[in-house]
């Protein structure tokens, strides 16, 4: 009996400190707020912010900020005047200033979005239409010569004339297809 005694004292004492243990634990992380980690990319140009509270926290991060960097150049321009009747001297100041991209090539002023030119977003509807009407052309000239040339082969001294009409047929009703296919799910 004594050794139930010793048994069930070392079981109650396991499950007490235990209890402790876990109960510290509790209060230790209820005592100290965890604020989520967030591993921020580092490198050159880039920028972010964080804003935090009660309700949550918002992130906003700028990869290659500045996009486009600028620098400006003092141009002095002493010209003496000669000739027949020239005399003295012409002192002028003037200004440079480029642009620059990260890689270090300089902005020769492109294309913007104000009527001088086409806006990125112009540029890339303008090479998804060309893409899909490509496509539909291909796919419209399969489907034609697939179909429509076996039809019209047999017609004598013309179906080779005829065959190649609706090969061509196909492809323009293809690119047409395409081109509108494309608008939609390009979103321009």
């Amino acid at each position: 009996m004594n050794l139930f005694k010793w048994t069930a004292l070392g079981v109650g004492s396991l499950v007490a400190v235990a209890h402790i243990g876990v109960l510290g634990h509790i209060i230790k992380a209820t005592k100290t707020p965890q604020a989520p980690v967030i591993n921020f990319p580092r490198g050159d140009y880039s920028s972010y912010k964080v804003k935090a509270d009660k309700e949550g926290y918002t992130v906003e991060y700028k990869a290659n900020d500045p996009t486009v960097l600028e620098s400006q150049k003092s141009l002095s321009v002493d010209k003496e005047k000669k000739g027949f009747f020239g005399s003295g001297s012409e002192n002028r100041h003037e200004w440079r200033k480029d642009q620059f991209t990260m890689d270090g090539t300089r902005n020769l002023g492109g294309a913007t979005a104000d009527g001088e030119g086409k806006s990125a977003k112009d540029i890339q509807c303008i090479v998804a239409d060309a893409g899909a009407r490509s496509q539909g052309a291909m796919a419209g000239t399969s489907i034609a010569a697939g179909v429509g040339v076996p039809a019209v082969i047999g017609i004598p001294y013309v179906g080779w004339l005829a065959a190649g009409w609706v090969s061509l047929l196909g492809g323009k009703l293809g690119s047409a297809a395409g081109s509108t296919v494309g608008s939609i799910v390009n979103d321009c």
